[in-house]
């Protein structure tokens, strides 16, 4: 293992090569993540953890060759102990139940953002090194290092800066949607600035509480639209 407090090196995954790129850009904006490599197919992806020897890696599932699923007992056969995240459009519940089996350190849907995979490399790094450098006196130990790669109880609470009753304003708002909302069009439901509005359905989205959706139009960024999860 390399020092925690050092860069983590991540091979990407992805038979589409366009996507790959963009993931490869996503990643490299989230200090201290490098991309040393890309792969393509399954074979491809073992062939690089066995040269690149990275710390992470984003792992499609639908690849030309194999499930992405079956990579991991291959690389654990071959005495790789890098950690596997899922990238993948798969969304069925067995699917996820065998991610989770193999030990993932996380699962994301595409198609995703950068506000979407930032918090999860966060958390990423941060279990990472707490792992790395914990000393084990007792279960109290053990318990603080693993929970460092789950989403902390402080999450829930608002943070800096948000107000409990604007808050609750845009949870009725996004409960009451017919449909999705924009960051826009809960700011024109709501009256408050969609600056503000964009905080609050961030806040939702990363305790869980709201799903996000990207929507493509003709030209420039997908827009991020929210449900409430009910």
């Amino acid at each position: 293992m390399r020092d925690p407090s050092g860069t983590i090196d991540v091979l990407v995954v992805d038979d589409d090569f366009m996507v790959a790129r963009v993931h490869r850009t996503f990643v490299e904006r989230v200090p201290p993540f490098r991309v040393v490599g890309t792969a393509g197919t399954g074979e491809q992806a073992v062939t690089a953890v066995d040269e690149l020897r990275p710390d992470l890696v984003l792992l499609d599932l639908y690849l030309p060759d194999v499930f992405g699923l079956d990579v991991i007992p291959r690389l654990r056969a071959a005495g790789h102990d890098c950690d596997i995240m899922v990238i993948s459009a798969a969304r069925e519940a067995d699917t996820v139940r065998g991610a989770v089996r193999h030990g993932v350190v996380d699962y994301l849907l595409k198609p995703f953002d950068h506000e979407d995979l930032k918090p999860r490399l966060d958390r990423y790094a941060a279990r990472r090194g707490r792992l790395l450098t914990t000393v084990v006196r007792g279960q109290a130990d053990i318990d603080r290092a693993l929970s460092a790669g789950s989403v902390p109880a402080a999450v829930a609470r608002l943070p800096k800066g948000l107000s409990v009753e604007t808050a609750d304003l845009v949870e009725r708002t996004l409960r009451d949607a017919d449909g999705t909302l924009s960051a826009a069009e809960c700011a024109a439901a709501t009256g408050i600035s969609r600056v503000s509005a964009r905080r609050y359905l961030e806040h939702f989205h990363t305790t869980g509480t709201a799903d996000v959706s990207l929507r493509y139009g003709a030209a420039g960024r997908p827009e991020r639209r929210y449900a409430w999860r009910d």
